[in-house]
């Protein structure tokens, strides 16, 4: 099923007897009462349009969730289904950058945070957060911010690094947001994917003065696996920028919206699935450490461990191949797919690294790395 289904570089698009570690998505069915709510509701037939800021059930569900889950007083009239948290960073930025503004970004970090920012006419500035960092230097970021600078995009965990950001390093970055007036896009979807000893801590839940200039935005394809249902999340916690979201999303016309269906799934997975997520979780710290362990034994492959996201960031620089060099390799001889660390998917940092996603079974994980190892020991 997964390769008739499973699209984004993943195994629909590879050839039969490629392993793909590619695309940050589980290779696992979603939890049954999911499919169950989804079931229930189309067979009442009725595939109305849905209010154009979502689902009140939907919209009462995820306040709860942020209230209850990640200490962040949410409301339902503040919070807003859309069509991907990818669609919610692109928003974001839409709602609050204009060309010639600037908006800092990490490095590396997912590529659809230079996207969004540069698709509105703004530049990006990159801060740079190497894999294994500690503390960030607080200093160095704050040197970063001009006269222009309007936006702080933080991407916690960090993909693909899976560093976890402390509460002191988030208060840090907020007090910078007060002090120089600006917003803070908050992108949390991959809080749920947490490995122990690590704790999560969202930047919304650091008071009042930092919650007020923050835009939260979340999606349910990493927890949950529902990434074709596109649909995320987008919270603000003050009228003004709520509306100021709201008028540029366009969901008031119907150029745009968000699925119905995924919000009735959503409503699902925050109200009756935490078992399946909690069994998810614990099974994903088993396939990190599997990873983590085997890449290391590999000479001149260097992996450090993830606090959080399901994806290994393995430094290869000491097989003296570049990033695209191993990838070629990889899919030519081992026949498993990673993704390369270019620019193109995650800034000038990514360079020397390969990330791989290991959101799928023990057998198929085994399997992928045992290739990957024969191939670069041989």
């Amino acid at each position: 099923m997964l390769r008739q289904r499973a699209y984004n570089l993943r195994w629909a698009t590879v050839p039969e007897d490629v392993i793909p570690l590619t695309a940050a998505d589980p290779d696992f069915p979603c939890a049954p009462e999911i499919a169950e709510a989804i079931t229930s509701f189309v067979s009442g037939r009725y595939l109305c349009y849905g209010p154009p800021q979502g689902l009140p059930d939907f919209k009462k569900t995820v306040a709860n969730f942020f209230t209850g889950k990640r200490n962040v007083p949410a409301k339902p009239e503040y919070t807003m289904p859309v069509d991907s948290a990818a669609f919610g960073i692109y928003l974001t930025c839409k709602a609050f950058l204009n060309a010639g503004d600037e908006a800092i970004i990490f490095d590396p970090v997912d590529f659809l945070f230079r996207y969004s920012v540069e698709a509105v006419g703004a530049t990006a500035i990159p801060f740079a957060i190497p894999p294994g960092t500690g503390q960030i230097d607080i200093e160095a970021f704050e040197r970063l911010i001009s006269p222009r600078t309007r936006l702080i995009c933080l991407c916690n965990p960090l993909n693909p690094t899976g560093k976890v950001f402390s509460a002191d390093e988030l208060m840090l970055i907020g007090e910078l947001a007060c002090r120089y007036n600006l917003m803070i896009l908050s992108d949390e979807i991959w809080s749920d994917i947490i490995f122990e000893p690590a704790a999560y801590t969202s930047i919304a839940s650091l008071g009042d003065e930092i919650r007020n200039r923050t835009i939260l935005v979340t999606g349910y394809s990493k927890s949950y696996g529902l990434a074709g249902l596109r649909i995320g999340t987008v919270a603000a916690f003050t009228q003004q920028v709520f509306d100021r979201v709201y008028d540029a999303s366009l969901h008031y016309s119907t150029i745009h919206g968000a699925n119905v269906l995924g919000q009735i799934a959503v409503v699902a997975a925050l109200t009756r699935c935490d078992y399946w997520l909690k069994g998810f979780v614990t099974h994903l710290q088993r396939m990190r450490d599997i990873t983590v362990k085997q890449l290391n034994n590999i000479p001149g492959i260097s992996c450090i461990a993830p606090d959080g996201c399901y994806v290994a960031f393995a430094n290869i620089k000491g097989t003296g191949k570049t990033s695209t060099e191993m990838q070629q390799l990889l899919f030519n001889d081992a026949r498993v797919a990673i993704v390369p660390g270019l620019k193109q998917w995650f800034g000038d940092g990514a360079e020397g690294y390969i990330r791989l996603c290991f959101a799928t079974s023990e057998p198929i994980l085994t399997e992928a790395l045992s290739r990957i190892t024969d191939t670069l020991t041989r």
